[in-house]
Order: C-alpha cells, then sequence, then structure tokens
C-alpha cells in the first residue's frame, strides 16, 4: 500500500489520491495515465542571462480525483540537492483533467516558487502530445511530450510571437522512468 492511500495518510491526501482512471473513461485517460509513477533525468534552459544550463529533475505522477484527473508534481533540481544547499528552480504541479465531451484535456500549472499559473488545453497529436495556451502578451506557447516510451520521454516548452515559424525553446526535460 502506498503513503497517499495508506493508514498513515491525511484525509485529504487518501480522498485525492485514486489508484486507477475512472472506468467510464479509461482509455482516454491513459494518454497521461501513461506516465503514472515517477521519473528521474536533467533539464535544460536558458537562464535570464540567455545561456544554457543544465541541472537535475524529478517528476511524479499521480491518478487523483477518482481517477477523473492526473496530477504531476515536478521538482527542479532534485530535492537532495536543494538540502544541499542548491536553489530551487521549480516546484509545481500540474492538474490534468479529461473532457470526455470536448475530447480534450483542460490543464493547470502552478508552481508557487516561480508564481506562476498556466491554463492550457492538451491533445494527442500524432504520437505526441501537445499542451497550448497563450501568454498575456499574446506569444503562443507548447508544452510537448515527444519520443516517449513505456520507460522514456522528452518533454519540451516553446513558445513563437508569430504563426509558429519562429519557435524558442524555452526549457527541455529528459526523463527516464524510476525502478
Amino acid at each position: 500500500m502506498d503513503a497517499a492511500s495508506g493508514m498513515n495518510a491525511s484525509p485529504m491526501l487518501r480522498a485525492l489520491h485514486a489508484e486507477q482512471p475512472a472506468p467510464d473513461r479509461t482509455g482516454p485517460m491513459m494518454l497521461y495515465g501513461q506516465f503514472v509513477g515517477s521519473w528521474d533525468g536533467r533539464m535544460l534552459y536558458v537562464d535570464r542571462d540567455g545561456v544554457r544550463q543544465e541541472t537535475t529533475a524529478e517528476v511524479h505522477f499521480g491518478w487523483v480525483l477518482e481517477g477523473r484527473a492526473v496530477q504531476d508534481v515536478w521538482i527542479v533540481p532534485v530535492r537532495s540537492r536543494v538540502s544541499a544547499g542548491a536553489a530551487q528552480l521549480m516546484y509545481g504541479t500540474t492538474l490534468r483533467v479529461y473532457d470526455p465531451r470536448a475530447d480534450h484535456w483542460h490543464i493547470t500549472w502552478i508552481d508557487p516558487v516561480r508564481q506562476v499559473y498556466d491554463r492550457m488545453i492538451g491533445r494527442q497529436v500524432g504520437n505526441d502530445i501537445v499542451q497550448e495556451y497563450r501568454t498575456d502578451a499574446g506569444a503562443r506557447v507548447q508544452w510537448m511530450f515527444t519520443e516517449i516510451t513505456p520507460d522514456s520521454f522528452h518533454w519540451t516548452a516553446r513558445e513563437t510571437a508569430g504563426m509558429g515559424d519562429d519557435w524558442r525553446v524555452r526549457a527541455e526535460f529528459f526523463l527516464r522512468r524510476r525502478r
């Protein structure tokens, strides 16, 4: 039994956690359900000075809300590095809720470390997953899961001010499933 469903977990965590997708939408839930579990890897990003940086990352996905949603936590750098004195760059959560009427996902990202709050729509596009939204300034932003296998995936955040012919990569994650 895991901690969220265990007797020692808080009532809130027991109410939030689900063991599996809701039976009335199991198939569509697997778009993000395939990531349920823990992942380790690295993040590449461009810092405020325009310099490309690399650090460690850990990501955890799980079923929530009676299996009608997938929630994750993205932590950069990994917690052991933060406790050793490294600066925390990201510690946020995404809630992904499948909408069977619209056949897409409503997605909310919250990162209190950077005070970032994004709402987007997600869909499968070929073998990839593309989430998209517009910034307050009107830039088009995509978060993409690509090169997806049972044990790894590549995640990219990119944006464009135009029609998509001038994409600028803001961050990339290269993750492997934790054993």
